[in-house]
């Protein structure tokens, strides 16, 4: 298994994707599944969508890419409806073809060297650490740990965690389905008190993860992030702490997602000194150190 570095020319398709599959959740969140081979073939954990939401509103809407099967050819995100075009997007019915542009951006790059993953997903951001997690369990030697956050009604049923994970405070039990079937270790967090779930932020249950581990296993961490800014910010404080390879993915308003109109630049440190960045080509994937350090 091989996670690579993709060169954008070329790689990048349109295809009129016809809707498979389209479910509400609570908290007007959907899981959206559409036919795009020709994106499913290429996209890698961390790129997304721009899609069309209507005929209505030329301007499209990025979207993580939360599944792939590129041998059946579909394409799945989960998104929240938040404005007009999400809400637009929500009506499209299954048998409705919508436009894609994909997939976009520069993925997660695992170090081989650093099997045990920490993925840390929060709200919209959770969408990224599934396509990822269900990746690392493809590849050899990775051992992902999966934390999720919300604040909103999770978009499944968590269930009882039957998987052991050291660190983890008493009650902490919550877990996402797809990942114990997948036998992934995974537990939830949220401030709302829903049952199971640790009552906190990630990076206070992800610091009692790492404080549990031995300086050997430790050493072995890498730690994968995308949510809300502050949530970035505190995981690339916590990675700093304990001197930790991270990579953040970035959420930014976008007009074109293809590098043209850098209305989607943010401030990064580079070898070179201070850059401005493009999130759409140029990340959404960034070493955390460079934008939090």
């Amino acid at each position: 298994m091989t996670f690579s570095h993709p060169d954008h020319r070329g790689t990048i398709h349109v295809e009129d994707a016809p809707i498979l599959d389209h479910q509400p959740h609570p908290a007007g969140q959907w899981i959206l599944r559409v036919a795009a081979p020709r994106c499913a073939a290429r996209a890698e954990p961390g790129s997304f969508a721009h899609l069309r939401v209507s005929p209505e509103r030329p301007m499209r809407r990025p979207l993580s890419i939360m599944r792939t099967d590129p041998e059946a050819g579909w394409v799945e995100f989960l998104y929240k409806v938040v404005g007009e075009g999400t809400r637009l997007l929500s009506e499209c019915r299954p048998g409705e073809s919508i436009s894609l542009l994909g997939p976009i951006g520069n993925p997660f790059r695992p170090d081989p060297e650093r099997p045990r993953t920490l993925l840390l997903g929060g709200g919209v951001g959770i969408p990224p650490m599934v396509f990822l997690a269900d990746r690392l369990r493809r590849a050899t030697g990775f051992r992902p740990f999966v934390i999720m956050g919300s604040e909103v009604p999770f978009p499944f049923h968590a269930r009882p965690s039957t998987l052991r994970v050291p660190g983890m405070p008493d009650g902490v039990i919550a877990a996402m389905p797809l990942m114990e079937d997948w036998g992934i270790p995974s537990r939830l967090a949220s401030l709302k008190g829903y049952p199971g779930c640790f009552e906190g932020y990630m990076t206070e249950l992800a610091r009692a993860w790492l404080a549990a581990l031995d300086d050997r296993h430790r050493a072995e961490v890498e730690i994968f992030a995308c949510g809300p800014h502050p949530m970035l910010e505190a995981t690339a404080r916590l990675a700093a702490e304990y001197k930790l390879p991270c990579q953040v993915s970035l959420e930014a308003f976008m007009a074109c997602a293809v590098g043209g109109c850098a209305g989607c630049t943010v401030p990064v440190n580079t070898p070179e000194g201070p850059a401005m960045k493009r999130v759409c080509v140029d990340g959404p994937v960034f070493d955390a150190r460079a934008v939090f350090g």
